[in-house]
C-alpha cells in the first residue's frame, strides 16, 4: 500500500507552510540573519527565533513592519497567497 503522506512534495508551496516557516522562506529570500532581522524589527533574537519556530506568533501591530522588511504582503505572511519571496 502506498503512503502518499511520505512521498516529498514536488515543489515549496507556501500556502501550506506555517508563518514561521514562511518568514524564515522570506528572511532568507532577502539575505538577512536572524541577528539582522531581529535588530532592524527591534525585537531580540528570541522572539524572531520563537516566530520562526512556530513556538509563537507576531503580534497584528507587526505584521506590517515585517511584511515591508521581508518584501512580502502580509496575506502570504498569514496564508501562503499574494507577494512572497523573490
Amino acid at each position: 500500500m502506498y503512503n502518499d503522506t511520505l512521498a516529498p512534495r514536488a515543489s515549496f508551496d507556501a500556502a501550506y507552510d506555517t508563518i514561521g516557516g514562511r518568514i524564515s522562506l522570506a528572511r532568507d529570500a532577502v539575505g538577512l540573519s536572524v541577528d539582522e532581522a531581529s535588530a532592524v524589527t527591534g525585537v531580540t533574537t528570541e522572539t524572531w527565533s520563537n516566530w520562526e519556530n512556530d513556538r509563537a506568533a507576531p503580534r497584528a501591530n507587526r505584521l506590517d513592519m515585517l511584511a515591508r522588511i521581508l518584501q512580502v504582503s502580509i496575506a502570504w505572511l498569514l496564508h501562503g497567497q499574494g507577494t512572497g519571496p523573490r
